[in-house]
């Protein structure tokens, strides 16, 4: 298995795949999911992908396609006293094609951004999981951390 960088003609498949998760999330009580997504998703793949503050990889299907995939957003913030520099990371959109799991492709994705951004100098990264995630991202050190305020999120009622 090889993890490698995104291109523009993955993005069919990034979309797909990116599907696959929503329904997934939806089990665990996720947000509701709007009609008109999908090609505000594309545009926006399409955009970022090859900047310095994206990274986008997959792992190939061995029969065509993406196996896998996982997305890491850099964002530059106000550098304060735990955060000097500012930049602070959102791992997004870590999804496995259901024919594909269990073995190893997320792990390798996971690994591969966790590299890009200590590149990056990034030193805190967020990130939401499923239920399914979880065990995952807490091998690579993710943890509850009760030192933060509560994450709290405001969604427009519109």
């Amino acid at each position: 298995m090889s993890v490698r960088t995104a291109t523009a003609d993955d993005i069919p498949e990034l979309v797909r795949l990116r599907e696959i998760l929503a329904d997934r999330m939806a089990q665990d009580g996720s947000y509701p999911i709007e009609s008109d997504w999908r090609q505000a998703y594309a545009d926006s793949l399409k955009e970022r992908l090859g900047s310095d503050d994206t990274a986008v990889y997959v792992v190939d299907a061995p029969e065509g396609g993406l196996a896998a995939c996982g997305m890491g957003l850099i964002f530059e913030r106000f550098p304060g006293p735990s955060l000097a520099n500012g930049r602070c990371g959102y791992i997004q959109g870590m999804t496995t094609d259901p024919g594909h799991r269990r073995r190893g492709h997320s792990r390798a994705i996971m690994a591969r951004l966790m590299e890009w951004y200590r590149d990056m100098e990034v030193r805190r990264v967020d990130l939401h999981a499923t239920s399914d995630g979880e065990p995952l991202y807490r091998e690579f050190g993710f943890v509850d951390d009760g030192r933060l305020y509560p994450a709290l999120t405001w969604l427009d009622p519109s």
